[in-house]
């Protein structure tokens, strides 16, 4: 065993140069994988972003070529990179090569920046295969080149005689220190359209090489910032207007601090068909909100539930208002700028500011107030459709509990299931359950089934319709409630009002065939596609998974001399006719599977050798569903247009007299 080196004084190291980032990205960049990669590339961006808003160009490009090597051009001032007399070196060491160097620790040069302590530039240098730096300033162009962290050749100036300024940074992340580099087209999309609505006027274009001086090129750009963007989320399905707020404040985050100050602008629309908030600062979207969602939180609920109290809007059973209920009709969009910032990380994915949350809940609880003075017609729809997401909310957590206490308790010697009978093997692999009508279905199938690997459950009569149904009245039917017991796997119930609703799960169902077993006729077909439909609505991921099968059963039994003939449909007994030829026979029509004797049932229905078992798939599950809700759900205009147009080819079929 090789002797460990001892612990003293020589085993204490100071990481220098470019090895401090790119040992450890994850202390700069949050992580070593994708998500630190990214960050990286957000920290370049927002250099020029800063620039941009500033006053210093309107427009900024990011491109992405196939080697896996990221562009960030803006046409500013330029990265100042010649002699610092202050700091007695030259600017480019400091801003490529020097953490903690940087432009913005003054208010002087930009008020108001995302970078704030002259990290990212530097870390973005040292954690990249090579970067290429060019800077035209003062009639000069300025090159630089790095690789792993090294510069190469020093600073090389050269007049320059055109007029365009800014910079240009290239740069290849570096595999020895990321575990993955590949950035995800998508990943540019967004971030060029969330930066374009938090700097307004500013024009953000994505190059993406596909090929050889070939690019697909993307551009956003929203002129009135975040108006244009709610605008845009909203896509005029919103039932308020779009409410547009701003203002500057003053103050500390601790009485013996600093006073700085924090710009707050905001779009807001309330709409039921899009739900949105998200929080930018200083550019940076915030992820993880922070200041900004506390103060959303606290400020809408107090304002809207101040509202609905004095208006009367409570009915006596209500309970109150929270902030999913808010969240859950909202388009919010926040884009706040401060001249001191408290990240809660240098991924910038949360501020923590105490001033900025205060200054921007006592903000907008004000404004909501005069905006609900100012739009009655429009409080009203507000208010409305909070206390509807309230009373859905409530409902769907009742609907919970009662999935939690009825829906998922077991099947076992305390808790029978009535008329339910139970097969000997514990092998999910070969356990099978018939769902059959009735109790007459029920003795029959009994009797013709295999005791060791087959169960038995009936239906009593038609069961709900589960697509017309709302779900606190699906789960108070008896019938609903024990074949989900009996199936073990729970249910995915999918509920606006609550995301969490979901109990289903494939590892518990208890049987590897669910075999829907119903007369051939029509009461029959409707009851087995009621059963479908439930399964359809409750459990789809059963049918996707062809854990679902039609179990069909003869319609006719015909006789001839020692002969059996079994006929599933009309066109299948005109072939046996045919092959009896003029022999004589007697011809039996099922009345119902309770009057098939068990050995017919064995034979015809239940024997795994000899059944016919239809699997019920959802290749299309979309047109399954429009099909469903055409012939059972709530379009009452739509069926009876189909009736118009198809009803005459279902005549023949239909059980009248």
């Amino acid at each position: 065993m090789a002797k460990k080196k001892e612990y003293g004084n020589d085993s204490i190291k100071a990481l220098k140069g470019a090895e401090r980032v790119r040992m450890r990205p994850g202390v700069i960049f949050g992580s070593d994988g994708l998500d630190g990669c990214q960050h990286a590339l957000f920290e370049i961006i927002s250099n020029s972003a800063d620039e941009a808003r500033a006053g210093y160009g309107n427009k900024i490009i990011i491109t992405r070529f196939l080697d896996g090597s990221i562009e960030v051009q803006d046409f500013g001032r330029g990265i100042p990179l010649e002699y610092n007399k202050n700091e007695g070196r030259e600017n480019w060491e400091l801003v490529f090569c020097e953490m903690y160097a940087g432009g913005k620790y003054d208010e002087d040069s930009y008020e108001y920046s995302l970078g704030l302590n002259g990290l990212g530039l530097c870390a973005t240098q040292y954690t990249s295969e090579y970067m290429d730096a060019e800077v035209h300033s003062n009639g000069y162009k300025y090159t630089l080149h790095f690789e792993k962290g090294e510069n190469i050749g020093g600073l090389h100036k050269e007049p320059y005689d055109k007029k365009d300024t800014g910079s240009r940074i290239r740069w290849k992340p570096d595999l020895e220190v990321f575990t993955d580099i590949n950035i995800p087209e998508q990943y540019f999309k967004d971030i060029i359209k969330q930066q374009a609505a938090v700097n307004g006027g500013i024009k953000f274009i994505f190059k993406n090489q596909i090929g050889a001086n070939k690019f697909e090129t993307f551009e956003s750009c929203y002129n009135d910032g975040i108006v244009d963007y709610v605008k845009s989320l909203a896509e005029d399905k919103a039932f308020t207007s779009i409410q547009y707020w701003e203002c500057e404040r003053k103050g500390k985050d601790r009485e013996d601090l600093k006073e700085y100050k924090v710009k707050i602008t905001c779009a807001l629309c309330f709409s039921i068909h899009k739900q949105i908030k998200e929080y930018f600062h200083n550019s940076s979207f915030l992820e993880h909100g922070g200041s900004p969602d506390k103060a959303f939180k606290s400020a809408f609920v107090s304002q809207i539930n101040a509202y609905l109290k004095a208006n009367n809007k409570y009915a006596k059973n209500d309970g109150q208002i929270n902030i999913q209920d808010v969240e859950d009709c909202v388009i919010f969009v926040v884009s706040s700028f401060s001249t001191q910032t408290s990240y809660e990380n240098q991924t910038k994915k949360a501020i923590t500011n105490k001033f900025i949350q205060e200054a921007m809940t006592d903000f907008f609880r004000k404004q909501l107030e005069v905006y609900f003075i100012e739009n009655k017609m429009e409080a009203e729809k507000i208010a409305n459709q909070v206390l509807i997401n309230m009373r859905a909310r409530v409902k769907a957590e009742n609907t919970r509990k009662t999935i939690k206490t009825s829906l998922q308790s077991k099947v076992d010697l305390t808790n029978r299931i009535q008329k339910f009978v139970d097969c000997r093997s514990k092998d999910v692999n070969e356990r099978e359950v018939f769902i059959v009508e009735g109790d007459s279905a029920l003795g029959a199938c009994k009797q013709a089934r295999d005791a060791s690997f087959q169960a038995v459950i009936p239906v009593r009569g038609k069961i709900l319709n589960c697509l017309k149904s709302d779900y606190d009245k699906i789960f108070k039917s008896e019938i609903i409630t024990d074949l989900i017991k009996v199936l073990g796997c729970g249910v995915e119930v999918k509920s606006k009002a609550s995301k969490d609703l979901s109990a289903f799960d494939m590892n518990n169902l208890r049987w590897n065939k669910i075999l829907i077993c119903t007369d051939a006729d029509v009461d029959g077909f409707q009851i087995r596609t009621l059963i479908l439909t439930m399964i359809y609505r409750l459990m789809p991921k059963l049918i996707e998974a062809g854990k679902v099968y039609i179990a069909e059963s003869p319609l006719y039994e015909v006789t001839c001399k020692d002969q059996t003939y079994f006929a599933y449909n009309e066109a299948e007994m005109d072939e046996i006719k045919a092959e009896i030829g003029d022999q004589k026979y007697t011809v039996q029509r099922s009345k119902g599977l309770g009057e098939n004797d068990a050995e017919m049932m064995a034979l015809t229905t239940m024997n795994p050798a000899t059944r016919r078992l239809v699997k019920v798939t959802c290749d299309d599950a979309e047109q399954t569903s429009q099909v469903f809700d055409l012939l059972l759900g709530d379009n009452l205009d739509g069926r009876k247009e189909y009736i118009a147009d198809y009803g005459h080819l279902y005549l023949d079929a239909a059980d009248v007299s």
